[in-house]
């Protein structure tokens, strides 16, 4: 008996794409293929120069498309290729933000006067120590491809927080870390510590990763979509068992949660930006933050805002112990770097009350925060690239004392910045603190609000003993020397610095962008 025909499928569709929306994102990836042809065809002298002017050109270009796509986009948002791409206000906020802080960082990626011929080694695959090290570091050149990496990872970043579903989320999450992987193991000084850097990220990443696809699977196993608006529409309304819902949430909130570097799925954080070259600690510590965040924002609001009695309390947890980690670590710290990058854990649990608090006010706050925290950051670790010695770098804390008086320009900057850090008035990262903590108390948080003032004033006395140590001790003879910026790194740095005191003093502008809008689905 012969087996029933089954009727022939239609024609497939074309997915409809919203050139417009998407051109940002397009011109990184298109900037960023340009680029690794560069590699491949230019002559080695001339690549520094070209890809400088490429990704330069290919962000302001970004940018522009994306200021021009802000002034007549729809005030709900749009899904485009196939509903995967959700581009609404707050997608359009974080890319502006992360396209302004992906500028800096690539400024203080392209400067070679602070450090000779850059901060990257000239070739990654020679052994650190050896006479081809050595004879390659004298000649000053640096490994270029470091610019096309930079945009892929930018580029992943916009995609990452504008994601409408969890595998194209997944997609991005691997396409801005693995550029990040490689990066963190091409410093010039230090290689050891660097290759060190890069190894540990990439196996703990590698992990997070999995768990983010395990979680992945459980909940396409649940919902028998990917997409956030199918999940939370059957977690709405459905009679299925719960495991598959919160094993699947829980497996993807910590690859979540891991990039974002929130305690206790911190224990890369500290010994990658110590071992990175600091304009990627600074790249990485920016506008990776700002990327997760992103993520976790869409994900919790729009796939599991209806359940979120379900889950809130874990993430008060997780809010708190990141909290604890970042101040109280932080004081034990005698390297710069090591201290920010527990301040970044500490500043992580302060963002993730603002993001559990799922209100308008809850978003924008976080979303300017994100904005705050970014440049403020950003700016810190192009000043920590200045202060150097025969070796390099001097991060450690003993070296820093009587700054002030080798370099009072560059003690004032480092103090502001670390003020604003600190949550002092008149800077940016007091208005951010204000309005996460305000999100907080309106949606009943206020116990939780209670121990992050504490843990803030905590953390505020290792950015203060680092302020003390600079201005009132004596600086050794033998300390290190300031070196003198190039054009790129003043810009950054300068760029960072204004950006942290205009949103000290006048935010409602930012804050009434970040909460013009929710997000689409």
């Amino acid at each position: 008996m012969l087996a029933q025909q089954q009727p022939s499928p239609g024609p497939i569709t074309a997915p409809q794409i919203e050139y417009p929306a998407i051109l940002p994102v397009l011109i990184l990836l298109g900037a960023a293929c340009l680029g690794v042809l560069f590699e491949a065809f230019l002559p080695k002298y001339n690549r520094w120069a070209a890809q400088v002017t490429l990704s330069l050109l290919a962000i302001i270009g970004a940018g522009v498309a994306l200021i021009v796509y802000v002034g007549d986009s729809p005030e709900g948002g749009l899904t485009t290729l196939y509903r995967t791409i959700a581009v609404d206000r707050p997608a359009l906020f974080l890319w502006g933000t992360l396209l302004t802080l992906g500028l800096g960082a690539v400024l203080l990626i392209a400067d070679r006067t602070v450090e000779r011929g850059g901060a990257f080694t000239p070739q990654a695959g020679i052994r650190p120590g050896t006479v081809q090290d050595r004879a390659q570091a004298a000649t000053g050149g640096m490994q270029t491809e470091v610019f096309p990496l930079t945009l892929f990872a930018l580029s992943g970043m916009l995609i990452f927080c504008a994601a409408n579903d969890l595998l194209t989320m997944f997609i991005a999450l691997e396409v801005l870390s693995l550029p990040l992987y490689l990066m963190c193991g091409l410093a010039r000084r230090r290689r050891l510590i660097s290759q060190e850097a890069a190894v540990k990220y990439f196996l703990l990443g590698a992990f997070a990763s999995a768990f983010f696809l395990y979680g992945l699977a459980l909940l396409y196993g649940y919902a028998g979509s990917v997409k956030l608006a199918d999940i939370a529409n059957a977690a709405a309304g459905t009679d299925r068992s719960d495991t598959l819902l919160f094993a699947g949430l829980g497996l993807l909130v910590v690859g979540l949660l891991f990039k974002a570097s929130v305690g206790p799925f911190h224990a890369w954080t500290p010994d990658v930006y110590q071992g990175a070259p600091t304009p990627i600690t600074a790249f990485m510590a920016a506008c990776t933050k700002v990327a997760a965040f992103g993520g976790i924002l869409r994900v919790l609001t729009v796939g599991f805002q209806t359940t979120s009695w379900e889950w809130r309390g874990v993430l008060w947890a997780v809010a708190i112990i990141s909290m604890v980690i970042g101040a109280v670590l932080g004081l034990t710290q005698t390297d710069v770097k090591r201290m920010l990058a527990y301040s970044s854990i500490a500043h992580a649990g302060f963002l993730l009350v603002g993001a559990i608090a799922l209100r308008p006010e809850g978003l924008s706050g976080t979303l300017f925060y994100l904005l705050t925290y970014g440049f403020t950051t950003l700016a810190a670790f192009g000043a920590v690239s200045l202060v150097r010695d025969s070796n390099g770098e001097a991060t450690h804390l003993s070296q820093w004392a009587g700054l002030a008086k080798r370099s009072p320009v560059l003690a004032a900057v480092f103090t502001f910045l670390l003020l604003a850090m600190a949550g002092i008035p008149l800077t940016s990262g007091f208005v951010g603190k204000f309005v996460v903590f305000s999100a907080g108390i309106k949606d009943g948080m206020a116990p939780l609000v209670v121990i992050a003032l504490i843990a803030s004033a905590v953390a505020a006395f290792f950015y203060l003993r680092v302020i003390v140590l600079m201005y009132f001790s004596d600086p050794a003879p033998d300390g290190p020397s300031v070196t003198v910026p190039g054009t790129f790194t003043t810009v950054a740095i300068t760029l960072g610095v204004l950006v942290t005191l205009v949103l000290g003093v006048v935010p409602a502008f930012a804050i009434n962008w970040a909460g013009s809008g929710a997000f689409a689905f």
